[in-house]
This record gives structure tokens, sequence and C-alpha cells, in this order.
């Protein structure tokens, strides 16, 4: 009897924080209420635009008729998924998501944190305010226009192409014709357009660097701005980078479809057709609603693993991670 009276007296010791933690919660929310008001919105449109189209992806698992809608098309399980993996294309767009995705991670993703870097060691601020102000710029004009410009300028008459000529050599002939060319021209055309917008986030992270770690070093013998760096600013920085770089791993298998179609052409399909880019092919293009839904949702689970493995390994080596 008395371990029944412990027992019960346990419990409800239990459950008391849990109604003081959910009243300090409720009593958080009113006292701030403005402040969640501010943040609706951006709820709201989440669970309407990302988590409510969901639904969408039983389509997957179906022979998905319009006449018919979801609920009355016919259900047909893997059946879309095995078409996909024993497709001839199947081979082909991994690997070309793969490279494209990786080359853009390898050569596009420490760009910004260099850019960032240089930017603070400007001593004159206009100047620095110069930079920042061009490289931010491409980021602001439309990928239509981008594409358009892009393919003036590799064009057999363009002057990335006369200047190769120049100093190459080269043939002369459209760079957007040959598939061996195609995927340094998307990298190299990614950073551009994104080196600038994607190094505020490191800027920002550097001006909460305390200097006075900047004096100690110097105390240390760390007399130059490169051993400053080495020792303060990249250690300080890295978190940030942990944080960008888990994020990012989760787009490896997403390759930016508008770009791709924006460029690319039946000749060099071999190198420029990607998972997205065959998605739009098949969706909207030939209809196949249902094998295209398939695709992407096989490519959103791939890249879903991609954050859950990188954070995971984050975690065990450091002390930065997501969750």
């Amino acid at each position: 009897m008395k371990k029944v009276m412990r027992l019960q007296t346990l419990s409800s010791k239990a459950k008391a924080p849990d109604k003081k933690s959910k009243n300090l919660v409720w009593q958080r929310i009113k006292r701030n209420k403005e402040i969640y008001l501010l943040i609706l919105p951006v709820i709201i449109y989440y669970i309407l635009f990302h988590y409510k189209p969901m639904y969408g992806l039983i389509i997957s698992f179906q022979d998905y008729r319009p006449r018919k809608g979801i609920s009355g098309s016919e259900w047909v399980g893997f059946e879309n998924f095995l078409t996909f993996f024993n497709s001839i294309y199947f081979g082909r767009l991994i690997r070309n998501t793969l490279r494209i995705s990786l080359s853009t991670l390898i050569f596009g993703f420490p760009a910004p944190i260099i850019l960032a870097l240089l930017i603070n060691e400007l001593k004159n601020v206009r100047f620095s305010r110069f930079v920042q102000t061009v490289t931010y710029m491409p980021h602001f004009i439309s990928l239509v226009v981008i594409c358009a410009m892009i393919r003036e300028f590799v064009k057999s008459n363009g002057f990335i192409t006369q200047l190769l000529v120049v100093l190459f050599g080269y043939e002369g002939k459209d760079l957007l014709s040959k598939a061996s060319a195609f995927v340094p021209i998307y990298v190299i055309s990614n950073i551009w357009q994104g080196i600038g917008w994607g190094s505020i986030v490191y800027l920002a992270a550097l001006t909460a660097i305390d200097p006075q770690l900047y004096e100690a070093a110097e105390v240390d013998g760390a007399n130059t701005r490169w051993k400053k760096t080495i020792h303060i600013t990249l250690p300080c920085l890295l978190p940030t980078i942990i944080i960008m770089f888990i994020m990012r791993m989760g787009q490896v298998m997403s390759v930016g479809y508008e770009k791709i179609i924006l460029l690319y052409n039946e000749g060099i399909y071999e190198t420029a057709d990607v998972i997205s880019s065959y998605v739009y092919r098949m969706g909207l293009v030939n209809r196949q609603y249902s094998f295209s839904a398939a695709v992407g949702l096989f490519n959103s689970v791939i890249n879903f693993a991609l954050v859950v493995i990188a954070n995971k390994i984050s975690r065990s080596v450091s002390e930065t991670s997501l969750w």
C-alpha cells in the first residue's frame, strides 16, 4: 500500500512541472503576442504552400488521371519508381545531377566565405561598400536575363568565346553547343550570380567577433593578418560555415531546373540533363504526372537523407548542428 501511495505522489510530482511549463509557455505567448503575430504570416505561408501540397504526393503511387482526380485514380504502388529506376536515363540523370551539384559545392561554397574574408580586411569603407554593391547586383537580376546574357557571352562571336580564341586558340564554336563546356559555364555563372549575396551571412558573423580576441592574438605573437585569420577569424566563423554547409547538403540532388532549361539543348543532354529538368519534361511537357511526381519524391527523400547524415556527422565531430 505504501508503494502504491509513493508511486502516486511521484506521478503527481511528475505531472506538476508539465502544467507549470504549459502555463509559462502561454504567459510568454501573451506577453510577446506582437512578435508571434509577426511570424504568423510566415507560418501560414508554409502551411499553405509547403505542407498542404504534400497531399498531392499520393499521385506518385497512382496512375493519376486529372479527369478522375486523386481519389478516383488507380493505385499502382511503386510501379512509377521502378519504371524510373529501370529507365535508360536513370544513370545519366544521377551522374549529371551529382556532377553539377558537387562541382557547384566544391567551387561555389567557399567563394562567399573567401569574399567575406577579403571584404572584412578592407580598410577603405567606401571601397568596401562599392565591392559589396557590385557583387550583390547579379543576385537581383532576373534569371531569364542572366541566362540570355550567358548565351550572348558564349556564342560563337561572344566576348568570352573570342577571349578563349585569343588566349588559347579555341576554334570559336558556340560553347553551349559543346557538352563538355556546360558544367563549367553553369558553375562559373552560378558563382558570379550568388557570391555577393551568399557573403552577407558570413559578413554578419564576422562583425560579431570580439575585437579583443585580435588584441590577445597580437600579444601571443599573431602579428600578421594571415595568422589572425587562421587562429581567430576562421575558428569564430566555423559554426556558421558548418550550419550553411549542412543546409547546402539538402540541395545536392536539387539542381535548379529553371537555369538548366534556359541554357541546355538536345545536343548536350548527355551532360546537361538533370533530375529536375527531367521531371519538368515528363510532367508538364509529356503529361506523365504520376511518373514525374515519383521522380521528384525520390529526389526529395535523397536530399532529406543527406541533411540528416550531414547533421549527424557534424554533431559527432563538433558541437555545431541544426538539431
